[in-house]
């Protein structure tokens, strides 16, 4: 794909461009389905002149939108060569991705780089990070030994940890995955619930049973928790033991006092690694608890081989409406002084390099 100034332009600083889409690739792998995909392109850039004739595409308009433009399909036929589709939700991103880095944020991670990245390729789907951020906290995994992922709902903190421990799993580099949450939910106490212990504990841990379901053959995960190898306790379990040769996920870790943060963080054995996920602004501690999510990123800030993965609103890979309400929550709070639980969120904004 070449970019040339127009012949004729009608004011300076205007530039046209000329994409050729190789006859391997229909046009509808780059279009999308009714033009789907060349919708949301000329919605982003609305000042642009887009055409599209045969299996060629020109741009024509302002030098930065048509350069953006071209970096944009470039990026698009990457990903279209590794076999993967592009969606209006990939475009969507990739776009915003190079406007970042348009804008001087750039990052050495390109938009194709981000979306084609395998974790996990299981029952027929591949598990792959979808922002930036998705990106830096899954590779933050591969090279950190304790991991935090803090966000909102929805921004895929455990479910790509969880795609991470599986992966390790399949490939040896642990013996066993440990999944954790501490037993606390808005509204509801253990003593008030029916059944059994286990029968007691089984809501709280049903989101991780789900992801598991979704990553390994169903009916292999019996089998695996009866031999050890996955295990899903809630945190009090975790206590008074030493995890080794382990991938442990500590879940909803928002809900954890500092006692307990600090315990389990102890817990920590050789050839391990743990990640920490939650979301500051959903604790459902009692009135009066400190949370220890909130406390540990004052206490271990800058220690090494501790990273703090922070995702955002635009890392939520759920409805797009989910990402609206998180952000019409943050404002609220913000403008009038409020903030889930007793506490403020920890005043350091590091990103744990």
């Amino acid at each position: 794909m070449t970019q040339t100034p127009t012949a004729h332009t009608p004011t300076q600083g205007q530039a046209r461009a000329h994409f050729s889409v190789p006859a391997k690739h229909p046009m509808v792998t780059v279009l999308g389905s009714g033009d789907a995909l060349l919708r949301v392109i000329e919605k982003a850039f609305p000042a642009a002149d887009i055409h599209v004739r045969g299996n060629e595409i020109s741009a024509a308009g302002e030098q930065s939108e048509v350069a953006l433009i071209q970096r944009l399909f470039d990026q698009m036929m990457l990903v279209l060569r590794t076999g993967q589709p592009m969606t209006e939700d990939a475009v969507e991103r990739s776009i915003a991705m190079l406007r970042a880095d348009e804008n001087g944020e750039g990052t050495e991670e390109t938009p194709a780089e981000v979306l084609t990245q395998n974790i996990l390729s299981s029952r027929g789907r591949t598990i792959r990070p979808k922002t930036l951020n998705q990106k830096r906290y899954v590779d933050a995994i591969d090279h950190h030994t304790i991991v935090f992922g803090i966000g909102p709902a929805g921004t895929g903190k455990t479910y790509l940890a969880m795609a991470k421990a599986v992966q390790a799993l399949q490939s040896k580099q642990v013996n066993r995955i440990i999944l954790t949450r501490p037993a606390v939910e808005a509204g509801e106490r253990l003593g008030f619930l029916p059944g059994t212990l286990y029968e007691k504990i089984d809501p709280y841990l049903r989101p991780l049973y789900d992801a598991l379901h979704d990553m390994l053959d169903p009916d292999s995960i019996p089998r695996l928790m009866a031999a050890g190898t996955i295990e899903v306790a809630p945190l009090a379990y975790m206590r008074g033991r030493t995890l080794n040769d382990a991938f442990i996920i500590l879940d909803e870790a928002q809900n954890t006092s500092p006692e307990q943060m600090k315990m389990f963080l102890t817990r920590l054995g050789f050839e391990s690694k743990i990640v920490i996920t939650g979301d500051v602004t959903q604790v459902d501690l009692p009135n009066g608890t400190k949370s220890g999510l909130r406390q540990v990123q004052d206490i271990l800030d800058g220690v090494p081989d501790v990273h703090f993965s922070r995702l955002t609103s635009h890392d939520v890979v759920r409805h797009k409406l989910v990402g609206r309400i998180v952000d019409a929550y943050e404002k609220y709070d913000s403008e009038n002084g409020t903030e889930n639980g007793t506490n403020k969120p920890s005043r350091h904004r590091r990103d744990g390099k």
